[in-house]
């Protein structure tokens, strides 16, 4: 079950590798790789965390917001970008051991999507993410973007 001590292991420093499609709902789309970095700082005694992740090759940066839902025993995970200042629809969901799995409905290029983001092989040291969009109600999905992270070396 989840708890509110899933997303300890990102508190911190992290550098990120980020490979995303050029166009998120072809799964024939190019991907770009590029460098990152992000940052997380638990609240509510772990209940809570936010982050803020910058790229630099994309002239922006993001912020999500993660709540845990004691009652459901369930995170939100609400993302907005410097491009927007918008808060964008959350997705929900839990963890099984150090796999999380969360969904949310929004549009993307006006169309309807269904979003999942997946944490997995998280640890101390690095963790995996990545974000798929389907367009068919789940059916198929699309995984558009993925982040890599690791610890920065000890300067």
């Amino acid at each position: 079950m989840s708890s509110p001590h899933d997303f300890d292991f990102l508190a911190g420093e992290w550098e990120v590798a980020h490979r995303r499609r050029t166009d998120f709902l072809d799964p024939d789309s190019d991907w770009v790789e590029f460098r990152g970095t992000s940052w997380c700082r638990p609240l509510f005694d772990g209940a809570a965390n936010i982050d803020e992740i910058d790229m630099p090759y994309l002239g922006a940066k993001g912020l999500t917001l993660r709540l845990f839902d004691v009652e459901r025993e369930e995170w939100s995970l609400n993302w907005s970008s410097s491009r927007s200042g918008k808060l964008f629809p959350p997705v929900v969901g839990r963890f099984d051991g150090d796999r999380g799995e969360f969904y949310g409905d929004d549009m993307h290029d006006g169309k309807d999507v269904r979003a999942r983001f997946v944490w997995a092989d998280v640890s101390p040291a690095s963790a995996h993410w990545e974000q798929a969009f389907s367009v068919d109600g789940g059916e198929t999905w699309v995984t558009n973007w993925t982040m890599d992270f690791s610890r920065p070396p000890a300067s």
